[in-house]
């Protein structure tokens, strides 16, 4: 089967130009020095010690599907935004579901169902005041929801496929630039929110732009930084954020570093060493990074790596293991994946 996939490989390079074949040599040779340097780095690092419970979360007449997003309140419930349902991931789709569990780990209720801006489930938030936030990267929203379940703002708004069949079959148009720079207003695929102590809401966008985004309590767009690439200045898939005390952490997933500002989105520094991060959440002590490998790593609020943990093996996936972590306190993480469908209480053991 290896010299199959091997001659596969071959033929398939072989059909590519010359330019092409060595971008993707090059493309190659890079990921695999930048894998090697990461398990250089895990070796000199201690290996955590954690243990994980998959919560039986149970839905009467329904199963939970991928757990893209989960948050805890202060009431301690659990929200989880899946991609589940009926429709597809399509505009126009509902692959997305917001559930809501207790305490003891039993279903409450669903919340916004028959949402038109449930497409594609990304991420989902509490804020102090109980709202929840929901972040829909096929719609290309973000909604607040306040505790009674009604939407209170909605950011960016979903496309609408009569825009698409316009342009692309009754005009022909072609969509070459993949990655535009963003316009205030709208998203384009947005993947986590973030607020700091004034109510100010930091949004992470996405996986078509590729920047951060400011915006004021009351939903006045302020200020964005960044456009798609690998220097300084620019991101590749932002896919999560946080905010703690006065800095704001941005996930670059694909450029493998963090990257930290001020709350005016002026750029600080890079955190790096913590593989590809999908997920960043902040605690009163410890910076903690998800990997979609399932390694969980730990920092000092300086960036210093103090260790790093696996998880999630053993249940049939080896990609995609930890798309969203929710931090409750220094030592526990609640971890949602796109390949797992449960959600995962993580501890670590002091």
């Amino acid at each position: 089967m290896r010299t199959s996939l091997n001659m596969l490989a071959v033929l398939l390079l072989g059909s590519l130009p010359a330019y092409a074949q060595g971008s993707a040599q090059q493309a190659g040779q890079a990921a695999a020095a930048g894998r090697a340097a990461q398990l250089a780095i895990e070796a000199g690092s201690p290996k955590l010690a954690v243990t994980e419970e998959i919560l039986p979360l149970r839905i009467p007449g329904h199963t939970l599907g991928e757990t893209e997003g989960v948050t805890r309140n202060k009431a301690g419930h659990l929200f989880v935004y899946s991609r589940t349902g009926w429709g597809g991931s399509s505009r126009g789709g509902t692959a997305a579901r917001l559930f809501e569990f207790d305490q003891t780990n039993k279903y409450v209720k669903e919340w916004l169902p028959d949402s038109y801006g449930a497409s594609f489930a990304h991420a989902v938030r509490a804020d102090a005041q109980g709202n929840i936030w929901v972040v829909d990267e096929g719609s290309n929203t973000v909604q607040k929801v306040d505790p009674t379940g009604m939407v209170k703002m909605v950011l960016g708004r979903k496309p609408e496929s009569i825009d698409w069949w316009e342009e692309f079959v009754e005009r022909g148009g072609k969509d070459t630039n993949i990655h535009p720079d963003g316009n205030m207003g709208t998203f384009n695929r947005p993947t986590d929110v973030a607020w700091d102590a004034d109510g100010n809401i930091f949004v992470s966008d996405g996986y078509v732009n590729s920047r951060v985004v400011k915006i004021s309590r009351d939903g006045v767009w302020q200020k964005s930084f960044g456009t798609y690439g690998t220097g300084d200045g620019q991101m590749k898939i932002p896919h999560g954020i946080a905010v703690h005390d006065e800095r704001v952490y941005v996930a670059d997933r694909n450029n493998s570093r963090i990257q930290v500002f001020d709350l005016n989105l002026n750029f600080q520094k890079y955190i790096t060493g913590v593989g590809q991060p999908w997920s960043v959440q902040v605690t009163p002590k410890y910076i903690y990074s998800g990997d979609g490998t399932g390694k969980i790593y730990r920092l000092d609020h300086d960036g210093k790596l103090l260790g790093w943990a696996q998880t999630s093996l053993g249940q049939g996936q080896t990609g995609c293991l930890i798309h969203s972590l929710h931090a409750e306190g220094d030592n526990v993480l609640y971890k949602g994946a796109c390949s797992l469908w449960n959600v995962e209480k993580i501890t670590f053991k002091e």
